[in-house]
């Protein structure tokens, strides 16, 4: 779970996680574990309902009234601007991380080549006047029509290396899925495809829609689907970095726009606004975690909880101190800490741009749907290899599924996506 590259964070919302001070964290003991466990339970609930009292007590309203009953209750907010779908690069990367989010993959049954061409040309153009019309109106089904104008969503479509091979199109070289890492439980029906489109929205009645939307222009175009999967954020104010679920901030580091430019997007020319997406389903044990006391956790990540600081700083965005050490010699942030395995330090400084989601499909599934944008698959094969090896977190993740897709650039006013790869 390749989560950790040090650098100053873009994103509205962004995402995952971090090792014993020494020794590898371990499966939980039964009995006081799970006293460990309720008791952090409780503490969480605690934390709740502090926030909610501290809100009571600066003024602010829940359930929308006032905290002094003799002022009159605010309005509702206004409506926040819809991402626009045409610019240089995909509204999913460069807008804010809506809070729900689809992914969907499809495969493209092969015919001759000309005939495949001309299928994915259709339905990029068709996923484009749907995505564009949702995000600025009029709104392409009548369920979109919002009372505040369009929707706030935003979309990335990426084409699979298998695809990419089979019609011989001109995408960056090396596009191909990572190789094995010790420990993956890969299922083959839950990764891979030819298409992988990413929906996000700010609410989950406008994502069934347009789920339902761009699947019968899949479908028209001849596109089966391959597997979907759902995922959240958790409330977050603007700005602020989101919490997996283990509860521990994530996505705290991501490279500025000058950092991208050089691991994230493409060089000059006709990639220059792609990327390459890697995505990987990442089950997390958030019981035996949670059992766990917590220093044993923030060692295992290199993090605090309560705010996300390194384990070397005092402030979230701090930048982790590798080399300190206690009097004793042993490192500050452990051998085994993921913050540590994943430092930019240990990379010749390449970084990756990370928006994952959570995701609970069942008491027994729930976890990271962990995404990376980076130039070169290579750099995450690097870094996840490290973490295979011996990230502290390895007793509680299990790699389920996994998927690699070309990142198309943008659709600029006028155009369509895959416009220019396709002639």
């Amino acid at each position: 779970m390749p989560t950790e590259p040090e650098n100053a964070p873009p994103s509205e919302n962004a995402r995952p996680s971090d090792p014993p001070a020494g020794s590898p964290a371990g499966p939980p003991a039964r009995g006081p574990g799970r006293r460990r466990a309720l008791l952090a339970a409780g503490a969480v609930l605690a934390a709740g309902l502090g926030a909610a009292a501290g809100e009571l007590a600066h003024g602010t309203a829940l359930f929308g009234g006032s905290a002094d009953s003799g002022r009159t209750p605010a309005g509702p907010p206004p409506a926040e601007a819809a991402i626009p779908f045409h610019g240089a690069r995909q509204s999913g990367l460069t807008g804010p991380q809506l809070p729900a989010t689809k992914l969907l993959a499809f495969d493209l049954p092969p015919n001759s080549p000309a005939t495949d061409r001309a299928s994915l040309r259709t339905l990029l153009a068709d996923w484009t006047r749907l995505l564009s019309a949702t995000a600025a109106g009029p709104p392409p089904d009548p369920r979109l029509r919002g009372d505040d104008g369009p929707p706030r969503t935003a979309s990335l479509v990426g084409l699979g290396p298998a695809l990419a091979a089979r019609l011989a199109l001109a995408v960056p070289g090396g596009l191909a899925e990572p190789p094995a890492f010790p420990g993956d439980r890969l299922d083959p029906a839950r990764g891979g495809g030819d298409l992988l489109l990413q929906l996000s929205a700010a609410d989950p009645w406008t994502l069934a829609v347009l789920t339902e939307l761009a699947g019968a222009a899949a479908h028209s175009a001849g596109a089966v689907p391959r597997w979907s999967q759902s995922g959240f954020l958790p409330p977050t104010r603007p700005g602020a970095t989101p919490r997996n679920l283990f509860g521990f901030k994530d996505g705290t580091a991501n490279p500025d726009e000058d950092a991208a430019r050089q691991w994230v997007w493409g060089p000059p020319g006709p990639h220059e606004n792609a990327t390459v997406l890697v995505y990987r389903r990442i089950r997390m044990d958030t019981a035996a975690f949670a059992a766990l006391p917590a220093e044993r956790q923030e060692a295992a990540m290199g993090r605090r909880a309560a705010d996300g600081a390194p384990l070397t700083g005092t402030a979230e965005h701090d930048e982790p101190d590798l080399y300190a050490k206690h009097p004793d010699g042993a490192y500050v942030i452990p051998a085994t800490a993921h913050v540590r395995l994943t430092g930019p330090r240990l990379d010749g400084g390449a970084r990756m741009l990370r928006r994952g989601y959570g995701y609970d499909d069942a008491p027994d599934d729930r976890g990271l749907l962990f995404a990376a944008f980076v130039r070169d698959t290579a750099q995450f094969t690097r870094v996840q290899s490290r973490l295979a090896e011996r990230d502290a977190l390895n007793p509680f993740l299990t790699h389920t599924a996994s998927a690699v897709a070309y990142v198309l650039p943008g659709a600029p006013p006028g155009t369509v996506l895959g416009a220019q790869l396709l002639g």
